[in-house]
């Protein structure tokens, strides 16, 4: 197992797959396992849909478990990661500055924690109750 570094790039072949990742043999005697998260750099919602038993990868030894001879292998590290396009930036609320009001400050329009729209509804049903109040003495 010394001859396999930690961050060498090998070839190797799919030898089994399941929802989880790919086993690589990476020679007659190892092989390794291909984490579904390291099989592409975009999101893999299935693993068959990239990789078959058979496919012959090149693969970057990750990390290699001398004790249970266990070999973490990546194929996206052997790639180049694609290019994003680049984002136009989010809007910001008018006002709102991203900073949390303090205590007892109205926060305008906009979200409204739970806390407030609680004091806000109990202030109009007290209002609206009062009012009935005024008109049944009437």
């Amino acid at each position: 197992m010394s001859n396999y570094e930690v961050g060498s790039i090998v070839e190797g072949k799919v030898t089994g797959i399941k929802p989880f990742g790919a086993f690589v043999a990476i020679d007659d005697q190892k092989q390794g396992l291909v984490h579904i998260s390291e099989v592409a750099h975009g999101f893999v919602k299935d693993i068959n849909d990239v990789l078959s038993v058979g496919d012959e990868v090149k693969v970057k030894i990750l990390s290699v478990d001398e004790e249970s001879g266990k070999i973490s292998l990546s194929i996206r590290a052997t790639q180049e990661a694609p290019e994003r396009p680049a984002r136009a930036p989010k809007p910001r609320p008018a006002g709102g500055g991203g900073r949390k009001p303090q205590k007892g400050q109205s926060q305008g329009q906009g979200f409204n924690t739970l806390e407030d729209k609680l004091k806000e509804w109990l202030k109009q049903s007290n209002e609206i109750q009062a009012d009935l109040n005024k008109r049944a003495k009437k």
